[in-house]
């Protein structure tokens, strides 16, 4: 953890932004640990990072990324967490003596909101899209899944995905209306708003979870068409509250129970999706 002993003063920075709950809920979090801090949306659209940070660096103590600046930014030549490399995903830059440092907070948020929903081992997964987020979730699943599928649009993104599988089973499938998911245990949706919508006709009756990344707007067409059918659904609004804790914890220097802390940052957010 990195203790600042300052005022902590925080961004998202993405594109599109006006939609981000994640001013609320940080500054929510300040209030109910007593910090001293302020957090704001940025809208920051891609190629802008580098002159984003050159011009606004002063300003900030630690920054939350999203799309689609996940993987722009590992091009900056900062220094970088471990895990960051393997999966070529970054979603915090946080400010340190020299600089500025890379860390993803992204897999374990995922981690804890699985484990919230009662899920601890697992045996065949699905994740939906190949992106930045698919690759730190499929990195903290390695461990606890017997095999992982990835559904891509592209193949040239399968090669990153087999260096970053390597206890699970790995398969990379082509983009496909036929996938049948009833052979999996849990789905999870990384692809961005309306992508997975026409996958939706092909839920029936599903005995697998779905966790959806997304939260606005909510339900998405997969998720509304998921429950419907009567199968779990976990909404995308409980991995921002995991790594959006994970993301103070790391910043602030200050130990708390999670789990303690989320009860009400949960109702705040359910309130706000309304």
């Amino acid at each position: 953890m990195l203790n600042h002993g300052r005022a902590l003063s925080g961004a998202v920075l993405g594109s599109p932004i006006s939609h981000s709950l994640s001013p609320l809920l940080h500054n929510e979090i300040f209030q109910l640990l007593g910090l001293t801090g302020k957090y704001v949306a940025q809208e920051v659209k891609a190629g802008e990072l580098a002159t984003f940070l050159r011009a606004r660096s002063d300003d900030f103590t630690y920054l939350s990324l999203t799309m689609p600046l996940k993987e722009e930014a590992l091009k900056l030549g900062l220094p970088v967490e471990a895990s960051v490399l393997v999966a070529a995903s970054a979603n915090t830059l946080v400010k340190v003596e020299s600089g500025w440092q890379l860390y993803s907070t992204d897999g374990l948020g995922f981690r804890r909101a699985l484990t919230h929903s009662g899920i601890s081992t697992l045996d065949r997964v699905l994740i939906l899209g190949a992106g930045a987020t698919a690759r730190s979730i499929a990195q903290v699943l390695d461990p606890i899944a017997k095999s992982i599928d990835i559904l891509g649009r592209s193949r040239s993104r399968e090669g990153s995905f087999s260096e970053l599988v390597k206890k699970s089973d790995f398969n990379f499938l082509s983009w496909s209306n036929q996938i049948e998911f009833s052979d999996f245990d849990l789905v999870i949706n990384t692809t961005p708003a309306g992508a997975a919508d026409s996958l939706a006709e092909r839920v029936e009756k599903p005995v697998a979870t779905l966790f959806d990344v997304l939260y606005s707007p909510w339900p998405t067409a997969l998720a509304k068409r998921w429950s419907d059918s009567g199968a779990q659904v976990i909404s995308g609004s409980e991995l921002l509250l995991y790594q959006g804790l994970e993301q103070i914890h790391l910043v602030s220097g200050v130990d708390f129970d999670f789990e303690e802390l989320a009860a009400p940052l949960r109702k705040s957010l359910n309130r706000a999706l309304l």
